[in-house]
């Protein structure tokens, strides 16, 4: 038993770092880094705007928005991703370039690649955010995509004033966790 626990935890910290790899921005200077994500957020932009049409105007008229990209892996009773994105206040057109860390507990398998979209109603929930970046929620989905073939399920739930849709890209997961995330401001970046 106690055997067990343990290659579990080892597997879970094994995955976890690769998980930090594959979510990082690799080398490059600040302004390609910036770009890249800028990219990746046009990209899960378009993609959200062809799937749900209505969040076009919703995104317009709201204080702000964030993109992030997250790789995430689950085995068996613990969650780890790692990623990063952009928050952009639609009101002063600032952009503040964040990373992001999760971990949970539940049951699950998998490893998946998603884009999570955030949209801030109030410029109070967007500063909150940008500044203390605590997010818990609880998570349940299924997953088995690659590219354009296959077929997901997501659904999370948040508080506060903001309304979060996820996408995943490619990956195959069947999980439902308690989680808790952080974003916090890159330095690097901003």
């Amino acid at each position: 038993m106690i055997f067990n626990v343990l290659r579990n935890v080892l597997l879970v910290g094994a995955l976890s770092a690769l998980t930090v790899g594959c979510a990082s921005m690799g080398d490059g200077s600040v302004a390609e880094k910036r770009q890249a994500i800028l990219d990746m957020q046009q990209n899960a932009l378009a993609r959200l705007y062809t799937e749900k049409p209505d969040t076009r105007s919703q995104i317009r008229d709201a204080a702000g928005y964030a993109v992030f990209t997250n790789a995430n892996v689950n085995v068996i009773f613990f969650a780890a991703g790692t990623g990063y994105g952009v928050v952009n206040n639609n009101v002063n057109g600032a952009k503040t370039y964040m990373n992001m860390a999760e971990g949970g507990v539940g049951l699950g398998l998998g490893a998946k690649d998603y884009r999570v979209v955030m949209v801030f109603h109030t410029q109070k929930a967007m500063n909150y955010f940008i500044e203390n970046g605590w997010t818990v929620g609880g998570n349940a989905d299924a997953a088995a995509k690659a590219g354009n073939k296959g077929a997901s399920a997501e659904g999370e739930g948040y508080l506060g004033n903001v309304t979060v849709y996820t996408m995943t890209e490619s990956g195959l997961a069947l999980q439902a966790t308690v989680k808790g995330t952080k974003f916090w401001v890159d330095k690097a970046l901003n």
